[in-house]
């Protein structure tokens, strides 16, 4: 399947494609004319990719995952410490969610009169609250007061 191919079936741009390959995510097996050609497994490949991308994996982390003889590696310990950081980005998501809600109804005559919209105030300008996952807020977080 030429590189146009697997452009449109996949919807993966093919500079993309051509990107993937030099960081040695996929491989073409050979040219026709000026395009790539690739195997027929490459879109299972692609679809791995893009599944690691929507997880959070970074491209060097699905290249390893991927693995160097075609065949996918996929290391479970890195899956359930994945998982564990996708739980912590729900979690610190669905405090601020709820801070934000509570904050839409609160009968204080001002947002900024109102306590629990304050300490949400406060955590985000001390970076201890986070829509990427990277910090999170305790489990009975001060929101939740």
């Amino acid at each position: 399947m030429d590189i146009s191919e697997v452009a449109k079936r996949s919807g993966v741009p093919a500079s993309t494609l051509r990107f993937y390959e030099e960081k040695g995510l996929i491989r073409s097996v050979g040219r026709q004319g000026l395009r790539r050609v690739f195997n027929g497994n490459i879109l299972d490949r692609l679809a791995l990719i893009a599944l690691g991308r929507s997880a959070g994996f970074s491209l060097d982390e699905i290249a390893r995952m991927l693995g160097s003889n075609g065949k996918p590696d996929i290391d479970r310990k890195l899956l359930i410490s994945k998982a564990d950081e996708l739980d912590e980005t729900i979690n610190n998501l669905r405090s601020i969610r709820d801070g934000l809600r509570h904050a839409a109804v609160c009968s204080a005559p001002s947002h900024m009169e109102c306590p629990k919209f304050r300490r949400l105030l406060g955590l985000a300008a001390s970076g201890a609250i986070s829509g990427d996952g990277k910090r999170k807020l305790q489990k009975n977080s001060v929101l939740a007061k």
